[in-house]
């Protein structure tokens, strides 16, 4: 289909931004050298959504394993095309059933992994939508609910919620005070110092104090001169 487009007259180029199941892409290498090659304009923005199995179970997504693989395969078909893209994975804070030991997990991910997101989506319920069931009832409408059935870990709490949200952006000075608190308390300190394996520092800059409510809409800050971009990092599109 990619091919027959590509061939009608007056149609220069087809770009994908996103909504790529990348869980099946992978099954074909083909298509997947189809898409980076003729497909992708720059930026290629994906959903694992998280890295631990017990969220991802609930968002009835695949493991990690599925994007390292993706992943291998974009930045292989990119190169042979000689071409500079990027994948931008989106994640998300506070859905139900994940514990606040999975968003230190997936912070740790991040660290590793060199990402720094500039956009956080945290988890609210909405109409007809699976995960506001588990909010509402605590239980998982994926299998049989009874009384006895197991309950999942609701994400409740101001609080709570900035935490999840914190270890997203651990990057950011003015969530360490809450990072340090917590990791204290999970029994973790040992992830609080001045190396490269520490999530993040002892020290404390001076910073504005500043928090967002998520609440608010995820959006970058518009300022003079700054790309917006999922990850900073990333280097700007080139102007056509």
């Amino acid at each position: 289909m990619y091919r027959r487009a590509r061939e009608l007259k007056g149609v220069k180029k087809i770009l994908i931004g996103s909504g790529l199941r990348y869980d099946l892409a992978v099954q074909s290498p083909e298509y997947v050298k189809e898409l980076v090659t003729h497909h992708v304009g720059g930026y290629l923005k994906i959903a694992p959504e998280h890295t631990e199995g017990g969220p991802l179970s609930m968002m009835m997504k695949p493991g990690i394993g599925s994007y390292d693989k993706f992943k291998q395969m974009f930045d292989k078909y990119s190169a042979e095309a000689g071409k500079k893209q990027f994948l931008v994975p989106y994640f998300i804070a506070a859905h139900p059933g994940t514990k606040d030991e999975d968003m230190m997990n997936l912070a740790l991910w991040l660290k590793s992994n060199g990402f720094r997101a500039d956009q956080v989506q945290t988890f609210y319920p909405s109409p007809m939508a699976t995960a506001t069931a588990m909010y509402h009832s605590g239980k998982n409408p994926l299998a049989r609910v009874t009384r006895q059935s197991h309950s999942v870990d609701i994400v409740r709490g101001e609080k709570r919620r900035r935490l999840h949200k914190a270890f997203l952006r651990y990057h950011d000075a003015n969530n360490w005070p809450l990072l340090r608190e917590a990791l204290k308390t999970m029994g973790r300190a040992d992830l609080i110092g001045n190396g490269k394996h520490h999530l993040i520092p002892t020290f404390q800059p001076t910073t504005d104090g500043n928090y967002t409510s998520a609440r608010r809409k995820n959006s970058t800050v518009v300022r003079p001169g700054r790309v917006l971009t999922q990850h900073t990092g990333l280097p700007p599109r080139k102007k056509k």
